[in-house]
């Protein structure tokens, strides 16, 4: 039901499953005061989110847009009147905000013809390295996106300065309306530990064995290939070590495969996508490791630290995502697996972190979702009061 004193926010994403934005997203629509605002959510899914229901039953709309591909190029040209369709159909919106890099350089200029008087852009990923950068088409496309979104934002947010600089460009800093606004994570889960060796038996880890955990979607941005290859030096070194692999993805059944293809299976556990990965975190795990090719900020690095756990990340991890700087390691992956591995198994060898200590340092950083959701309610009233 509409509101006339509520301000209507549309947020455009691809689809509203357990990922780190959607999450956030999540976290932030409990928690916003929603007799101020009303956010709805717009997917470019056919498929059913796993938050669906939830965002329903908190009195907001899923819009679903068919999604373009390059299995239907027309597509490219029907989507712009079929977004503004949309728009003016389940509209008027104070506020569009895009989550999909340089693909809501659309949202923003449709929202421009709707009459949205606030079109924000929103950059949560950094850019791939060089040699994982797509081809010569794919990338004229995006850096035509990505002067499209400078033309129609009035507004930008990043998650980190990485992020800032793989949307806005390197000089980011000296236009006015890009800023950081870091995601918050939801602490209460992270106050108190379960049961570790209950946790571990329905897992089916073996009693007394060190588990390394990871949290992330199968795609090549997690860099899942070169875990394997981490994976398979640690047990070298420490034949009873697990792996916990938590998430799913289109890469999944090939990495499973190769595990079982390595004799490795005994020591690796998939658990596919978790709605209790703090809990994972607390009772399950001994150290997570992140190795991915690039990052806009890995929220779930957060997560671990809240949880306690010492970290092994990438180089290619922002530096805001250390929090907690005595158990946060970046390791280049240019060192290699073996490398990799040794600094897993030494830090393991060492005393646990004081998880108490821990979780009170992100309490008191900006990553809280009490700091998040105020931060981007006064952002959007900001916005509107500049109008």
């Amino acid at each position: 039901m509409r509101t006339a004193s509520r301000i209507r926010v549309l947020h455009a994403l691809g689809g509203l499953d357990r990922g780190g934005i959607e999450t956030w997203l999540m976290h932030v629509l409990r928690h916003i005061d929603r007799d101020r605002f009303h956010m709805d959510f717009l997917v470019h899914s056919v498929e059913p989110g796993a938050f669906d229901d939830e965002v329903r039953a908190l009195g907001s709309n899923v819009i679903s847009c068919l999604p373009t591909g390059l299995r239907r190029p027309w597509s490219y040209l029907t989507y712009p009147r079929r977004l503004l369709s949309l728009l003016r159909k389940h509209g008027p919106y104070e506020i569009i905000h895009g989550h999909m890099q340089e693909f809501s350089a659309y949202f923003l200029r449709a929202g421009e013809k709707a009459g949205m008087k606030v079109r924000i852009a929103h950059s949560h990923n950094g850019m791939p390295p060089a040699e994982r950068q797509p081809g010569t088409v794919r990338r004229a496309y995006r850096r035509m996106l990505s002067r499209l979104v400078k033309r129609h934002a009035t507004h930008g947010l990043a998650c980190s300065r990485v992020a800032a600089r793989s949307l806005y460009g390197d000089c980011w800093e000296s236009d006015g309306r890009w800023d950081i606004l870091h995601y918050g994570i939801d602490p209460s889960p992270f106050s108190e530990r379960s049961a570790v060796q209950n946790q571990r038996n329905r897992l089916g880890i073996p009693k007394g064995a060190r588990v390394v955990g990871h949290v992330g979607r199968f795609v090549e941005q997690k860099n899942h290939a070169f875990l394997l290859e981490v994976i398979a030096e640690c047990i070298k070194q420490e034949p009873g070590i697990c792996f916990l692999l938590v998430g799913d993805g289109p890469l999944r059944p090939g990495i499973q495969a190769a595990v079982e293809d390595r004799g490795l299976a005994g020591n690796v556990i998939f658990t596919g996508v978790r709605s209790d990965v703090p809990c994972l975190m607390l009772s399950a795990m001994d150290l997570f490791v992140l190795p991915s090719l690039w990052e806009g900020l890995g929220m779930v690095l957060i997560e671990a630290q809240a949880a306690g756990l010492p970290v092994v990340a990438s180089n290619y991890v922002p530096d805001e995502a250390c929090v907690v700087s005595g158990q946060f390691e970046r390791l280049e992956l240019a060192d290699g697996p073996r490398c990799w591995a040794e600094h897993i198994v030494r830090r393991l060898g060492r005393q646990a972190p004081d998880g108490q200590e821990a979780f009170e340092a992100v309490m008191h950083s900006s990553f809280t979702l009490g700091r998040s959701a105020c931060a981007l309610q006064g952002f959007y009233e900001g916005t509107l009061q500049q109008e």
